[in-house]
């Protein structure tokens, strides 16, 4: 016989192709996007746009819409970081993370009522 061990099967293909997402679970994780987003700030529409934009049209537009908020947002943090010295960037710091969950929590219910999602300024940060 041979002095050579048997050879192991090929290893699987990469990654297979994700099945879209069904309508339920579009809208759950639509919904989601905005919900955590006032919450956790962009990490979570940018972890959930990264996870399922080529899955869900839908979800990558509302996800997307999300984030452009709160990297909006984010930017108004640091802005109120600065503003800390003169005791006005608490204010803006707090009126800001205020305004971030109202409107998270407002679109979250947006999408679950299956209602057009608006934020009061739409700035395309991501395109």
């Amino acid at each position: 016989m041979s002095d050579y061990p048997p050879q192991s099967p090929p290893p699987p293909a990469a990654g297979t192709p994700q099945p879209p997402l069904s309508d339920a679970d579009a809208q759950q994780w639509a919904g989601l996007s905005h919900l955590l987003g006032g919450i956790l700030g962009f990490l979570a529409p940018l972890v959930i746009w990264l996870v399922y934009k080529d899955r869900s049209g839908y979800v990558a537009a509302e996800s997307k819409r999300a984030l452009n908020f709160q990297l909006l947002v984010t930017v108004g943090y640091v802005v109120s970081y600065v503003l800390m010295i003169v005791l006005i960037g608490y204010l803006t710091w707090l009126a800001l993370w205020v305004l971030s969950i109202y409107f998270g929590y407002t679109n979250f219910q947006a999408v679950n009522q299956r209602r057009a999602t608006t934020y009061p300024v739409d700035v395309q940060i991501i395109k």
